[in-house]
């Protein structure tokens, strides 16, 4: 069985278990990385633990993390992490996997991801790893502020809203609100060729840096499509006041020009590069850390919604 490089997904040396690439994303002094410590059981138990201590939650369990150069693995910690982890989830298989490849596909098709990747756990299942964008040092922190927070809802109602109001929030906060609707419409666009029917108002926030407010690096894409086996949706937030059965003339027409107030040109040429991403996007499912099952079933969501584009 070829080995592969589970941050670059690069073909591996026997024996060797990531590739120089792969280190180097996480740090130029990075010479090899150990296992976490722990197996993906212990990891969730862990995680559990330290619920009211981390300040992003959500679905999955997370854990955060220091990188250590020195004893070169990654540390688990209470505070000042650098880094989240995420052990897989005993309900929904794949999550670690899923996640790090939807990212990947997200940064080939100009959508601003932190850096991430999958890191082997004791046990030789995989974690996801991503590095927090909202941290200077261990103690200063970036103002960012999701849209459940900006639009006064919880988290218990970080649904109760639409794609409508999303844009509302970025025309009200962000510094240049027709270049961040522009990186609105590439994600919406992105998220419904995959299948991330999840994208609620906490999966949005605003980052302040340099005194520009803007949309922050993206996070938490998932093909939430395959996970969920019986997905009916195909937005979390209604757009057009449907979550499913959108069509082009949904997307593109309605929500990209007549709500966004995106120009043709600029609506083609994102249209444009995200076609051209999609079409190598087979190469990278195939590489990627999914089972043969879910990799059929992840192509299959892509080579639909493909089709509905018109791509």
């Amino acid at each position: 069985m070829t080995e592969r490089c589970p941050i670059t997904y690069e073909v591996l040396p026997p024996g060797q278990r990531y590739s120089t690439a792969g280190l180097k994303r996480l740090s130029p002094q990075l010479k090899n990385l150990h296992d976490l410590e722990e197996d993906s059981a212990a990891l969730r138990s862990h995680a559990l633990s330290m619920a009211d201590k981390l300040s992003i939650q959500g679905v999955q369990f997370k854990l955060s993390a220091k990188l250590s150069l020195k004893e070169e693995k990654f540390q688990v910690c209470a505070s000042g992490g650098r880094y989240i982890l995420k052990p897989p989830s005993p309900d929904y298989e794949g999550l670690p996997e899923n996640e790090d490849l939807t990212m990947r596909l997200a940064a080939m098709s100009g959508i601003h991801i932190p850096p991430h990747g999958l890191v082997y756990a004791s046990d030789r299942t995989l974690t996801y790893w991503v590095k927090r964008f909202d941290r200077q040092s261990q103690k200063e922190k970036i103002p960012l502020e999701d849209f459940a927070q900006l639009s006064g809802r919880s988290r218990d109602t970080k649904y109760d809203s639409s794609m409508e109001k999303v844009a509302e929030v970025i025309e009200a906060y962000a510094t240049f609100p027709q270049v961040e609707l522009a990186k609105l419409f590439r994600l919406v666009v992105f998220n419904f060729l995959v299948g991330n029917e999840d994208a609620h108002l906490k999966n949005y926030s605003l980052i302040t840096t340099e005194g520009q407010v803007t949309l922050s690096p993206v996070y938490d894409l998932v093909n939430s499509t395959i996970v969920l086996k019986n997905a009916k949706e195909e937005f979390a937030l209604p757009l057009r006041g449907k979550k499913r059965n959108l069509t082009y003339a949904d997307i593109v027409d309605y929500y990209g020009q007549e709500r966004l107030g995106l120009n043709p040109g600029m609506i083609d040429g994102i249209l444009s590069s995200i076609k051209n991403a999609s079409s190598q996007w087979s190469e990278w499912i195939q590489k990627s850390f999914l089972t043969a099952t879910q990799k059929d079933a992840y192509e299959r969501v892509v080579r639909e919604r493909r089709q509905k584009m018109g791509f």
